[in-house]
């Protein structure tokens, strides 16, 4: 719960919501819920290449094989988002940017990357493996998984070992 009383609001953002994001926003889902943190969970794109389309088969097929379902559809990131959301975490420094950009100057949200959270490279991208093959896909999974647990243990005022 936030000092407000109400569950966090957490967006995942990357590109266009069919990779990257889709995948964090199911596992700071149940990661939050493990760490016993009332949270909302959230995703959207930068992009609106996407909007309204399910994610990316091959993100589908990593979280199904780690025991997650996505089930929503693509939108992009809107203004009001910055309002509505208490974090932001951005997959890369690139949405990080366009993020920054978009929000308006009384934006409510705190902006970080995802892998801010990440104890084996704090700070650095969550690579974007749309382009490459099913190693990227599964790549992306452990980073996101890993950072996901340590931001929902921050949340939650908890420890946890670096893996």
């Amino acid at each position: 719960m936030t000092d407000k009383g109400r569950p966090l609001r957490v967006l995942a953002l990357c590109l266009g919501n069919i990779c990257r994001s889709p995948v964090a926003e199911a596992l700071l889902r149940r990661e939050l819920e493990a760490a016993g943190v009332a949270a909302v969970v959230s995703s959207a794109g930068t992009g609106d290449w996407h909007v309204g389309r399910p994610a990316d088969p091959r993100s589908r097929e990593v979280a199904a094989r780690h025991g997650l379902s996505l089930g929503g559809r693509a939108r992009q990131l809107s203004a009001a988002d910055f309002y509505e959301q208490d974090v932001i975490l951005a997959m890369d420094a690139s949405n990080l940017t366009d993020a920054r950009r978009l929000s308006p100057p009384n934006a409510e949200a705190r902006l970080r990357l995802m892998r801010d959270f990440d104890p084996l490279a704090p700070g650095a991208d969550v690579p974007d493996p749309y382009y490459g093959g099913q190693d990227g896909f599964e790549e992306m999974y452990r980073l996101l998984e890993r950072s996901a647990r340590h931001f929902a243990a921050s949340v939650a005022g908890q420890s946890v070992g670096n893996s």
